[in-house]
């Protein structure tokens, strides 16, 4: 029986990440990168597919207490180390997991420290290099051992005694840690070709522990957020950071890949990889919890990625920029409870997204008003990426949610294409830059006119999907936040009562799921937990503040134990769905809070209040189609 998504806690290094269970094990870790070859992959098969345990030897435990997970456990507050307490017969212990940001080579580290009496403790490491799939060879290595297969050498050592127990397909360790006592194991990668341990194994794990805890608590003490849910916000906003591959700025939207929408079923994506369709809402959720370096490095990242050809830009690239993922699988793991197939890279990158143009030239023009500063080429970008739109801003596309069916006129693409146009002339506005934006102007008219007239549905009073289609899309609760139109639109307050159509057990769908494979895959998926906090914010925005937190308050809800949440929801099982933790769900918690705190002090106000003014964010496009 798998895991559970949401028994899963994340550690990351700001480079690669670690998932870990609350049964001691860590079942997923890909070196030296996120987007690197995975040497745990457990997460997606079996033990034989790479893993790392360190529990009590003993499983049986005092009454009451799952003999297979922990009795607890928690991040040290405003940091992203884990402590797991673990309680035996024979006593109780403490495991505190946590990866050293890093400086040269990644390491993670695991000290096991007694609480009382004494338990002894077993450590089964079983590495499977090259996506699970590798059984490397093993030697002694003095205090420890290393593991090399082709280009990859893993090193595991003890900063005590411990005993060796046989067996051919892992590391096994035993040691009995009494109370007052502590034991560090250390795993670190290195290239295979270099001599000796690496560098991290000669720093203290007490001192790389002291390290981490200060670097992480400097780190979250920068937020500016002070609202009622500060603690919820700087979790995820830590959780951002933990998604950012540092030597870049660029920010993955999941560790993982494969973790399904659909227990056994085939919507199985790679999340390692960054998404411009999350760069205005990273870039603005940086700059106003008070991120500005974080947010200066992620527009870098996304002004060398989108660098070349308007025409060829991408959905998603690498961390690094890289535009080929080729997407494979992996038919030697068994996928997550069964779910096939497991995928590797990302044929997204294929696919011909009108919105994306729109979700880069808000982001520039968010970073334009927020005062970072840009290279003077960045306003070539601008003419280039509107001159490519104005060619082909007509033509269907694969849309937001990246359909892999036929292309279709999707009302989201279109207003994009919109928000393309009218941050460029405001663009050009801000920099005296104004040769083209007659023409622009009139292209914005003129897909504002188009959506309102094909995109609108007067039979149910809401926007739809796409052009000549009844479905509904939770991509419509975008539209006042874009600028589109006011909140107070009655087509934006219908398109808020018509979304009780995507609604299961109190959450949204992304779009309604009729079996018409708009994805290009049967069956269905769980609730997206992203759309329930569009929903909670334009609930916000359109006055219904009280329902709008009860909203984000059931989200709240779902996070597990230390406040993570995957990319989907299931209200029937009560568990997380898809890869796991999600920065587009953490993204959205935080933007929803800030919302909803400014909504409340406006409702305190009362109604001869000034509104507030949301720091870096355009005021809403108040003019109406004629």
């Amino acid at each position: 029986m798998s895991v559970p998504i949401e028994d899963f806690a994340l550690l990351s290094d700001l480079q690669t990440a670690t998932m870990v269970g609350r049964n001691g094990s860590v079942d997923w870790l890909c070196l030296p990168r996120f987007d690197s070859p995975a040497c745990l992959a457990s997460l997606l098969g079996d033990d034989d597919n790479g893993c790392w345990r360190v529990a009590p030897a003993c499983r049986a435990t005092s009454a009451g207490t799952d003999p297979g997970r922990c009795a607890d456990r928690a991040y040290r507050p405003d940091t992203l180390v884990l402590d797991s307490r673990w309680e035996t017969p024979d006593g109780t212990v403490r495991v505190t997991d946590f990866m050293p940001p890093r400086a040269q080579l990644p390491c993670l580290v695991r000290v096991i420290e007694g609480l009382s009496g004494a338990v002894r403790m077993r450590s089964e490491l079983r590495l499977r290099f090259h996506q699970g799939r590798v059984v490397p060879w093993v030697r002694d290595a003095g205090n420890g051992t290393v593991a090399v297969a082709g280009p990859d050498a893993v090193w595991l050592d003890a900063d005590g005694p411990v005993s060796t127990l046989g067996d051919t397909d892992a590391t096994v360790w035993e040691f009995t840690v009494p109370a007052g006592r502590r034991l560090a194991l250390r795993l670190a990668w290195s290239p295979s070709h270099l001599p000796g341990p690496p560098p991290p194994l000669s720093v203290p794990a007490e001192t790389a522990l002291k390290e981490t805890v200060d670097f992480w608590r400097r780190w979250a003490g920068q937020c500016r957020y002070q609202g009622p849910w500060r603690g919820a916000v700087v979790r995820s906003l830590i959780t951002l950071k933990a998604l950012t591959y540092a030597p870049t700025g660029g920010v993955v939207a999941a560790p993982t890949t494969s973790l399904p929408g659909r227990i056994g079923g085939d919507r199985n994506w790679d999340h390692r990889y960054c998404w411009l369709r999350d760069s205005t809402l990273t870039l603005s959720c940086l700059l106003r919890s008070g991120y500005r370096d974080e947010a200066t490095a992620w527009l870098d990242w996304l002004v060398r990625a989108i660098a070349g050809d308007p025409a060829q830009l991408q959905a998603v690239y690498g961390v690094g920029g890289q535009r080929l993922l080729p997407e494979t699988e992996a038919p030697w793991l068994a996928g997550y409870e069964g779910s096939q197939p497991v995928r590797f890279g990302n044929s997204a990158v294929g696919q011909f997204q009108l919105d994306v143009y729109g979700d880069v030239l808000d982001t520039l023009c968010l970073s334009l008003r927020a005062g970072i500063p840009m290279p003077a080429h960045v306003w070539d970008l601008v003419e280039a990426l509107m001159g490519c739109l104005l060619r082909h801003w007509r033509e269907p596309d694969q849309g937001l949610w990246q359909v892999r069916g036929p292309r279709r006129q999707f009302v989201h693409s279109k207003v994009m294409v919109w928000v393309a146009a009218d941050r460029a002339v405001r663009m050009g506005a801000l920099l005296g830059r104004n040769g083209s934006s007659a023409e622009w102007r009139a292209m914005r008219d003129d897909v504002h006119r188009q959506v309102l007239r094909e995109g609108w549905d007067p039979g149910q009073h809401s926007f739809v999907q796409a052009y000549g289609s009844p479905a509904l899309d939770a991509s419509s609760l975008l539209m006042p936040r874009l600028g589109f139109l006011p909140a107070s639109d009655p087509r934006v307050r219908g398109t808020v009562r018509a979304m009780r159509g995507l609604d299961r057990g109190g959450f949204l769908l992304r779009y309604a799921q009729d079996g018409d494979g708009l994805d290009g895959l049967p069956g269905s998926e769980g609730a997206f937990v992203a759309c329930s906090l569009w929903y909670a914010a334009t609930l916000a925005a359109t006055g219904h503040t009280a329902r709008a937190r009860e909203v984000f308050e059931r989200v709240l809800a779902i996070r597990n134990d230390v406040g993570l949440l995957a990319e989907q929801w299931d209200p029937e099982t009560g568990r997380q769905l898809g890869n796991a933790p999600q920065a587009f769900s953490h993204l959205a918690l935080a933007e929803t809070a800030f919302t909803l705190s400014a909504a409340q002090s406006r409702d305190a106000r009362g109604p001869g209040g000034a509104p507030p003014r949301r720091a870096g964010v355009l005021r809403n496009h108040q003019r109406e189609a004629r």
